[in-house]
């Protein structure tokens, strides 16, 4: 009211048209900004925009949850990296002549994931297609099952290795 956006006696509940925009701005900000920090749009969009949790929305929040959690371990280490570096809690040592950036990958990196991928596909497969007899049945998926479980097994095992933790140091203060 002071700015004269509004009359004496003017609430801003009665303006609908203004609201929706408000919403839909705050929630398109949301986005922008989780998708920075977060590498997903924001949770819980359908509630800012609308004022209800719809079904959609439920599902998109569990699916960016997913998102977020396999990007955080796995695939942003590099971020706090390039905002260690800006930010200057790292310093570049001029003597090293190998960058810390720079980890060669060990095989199982790639290898065990895909290997758990294909014995837990192949089990769900034998459990599908079942063979002549249960028992060949049976046999084919306790040989999938527990070569998927053991190779899950060993990635829990190694899990640190598999997480991609920033590679740079902070600064001493």
């Amino acid at each position: 009211q002071r700015l004269g956006v509004l009359h004496v006696g003017q609430r801003i509940e009665e303006q609908a048209d203004f609201e929706k925009i408000y919403k839909n701005a705050w929630a398109d900000n949301a986005n922008a900004c989780a998708k920075q920090y977060a590498g997903t749009g924001a949770l819980k969009t359908d509630y800012t925009r609308t004022g209800k949790r719809t079904q959609w929305g439920l599902i998109m929040d569990g699916w960016n949850s997913l998102i977020r959690y396999y990007k955080n371990n796995f695939s942003d280490g590099f971020r706090q990296d390039a905002i260690d570096l800006f930010l200057g809690n790292y310093s570049v040592d001029e003597v090293e002549p190998v960058s810390p950036l720079h980890v060669k990958k060990d095989w199982k990196f790639l290898a065990l994931p895909i290997i758990m991928v294909v014995a837990f596909s192949m089990c769900i497969i034998c459990l599908l297609m079942a063979g002549d007899t249960w028992t060949e049945t049976l046999a084919y998926v306790l040989f999938w099952g527990s070569a998927s479980f053991g190779t899950f097994a060993i990635i829990l095992y190694n899990g640190k290795d598999f997480v991609d933790a920033p590679k740079l140091v902070q600064k001493e203060k």
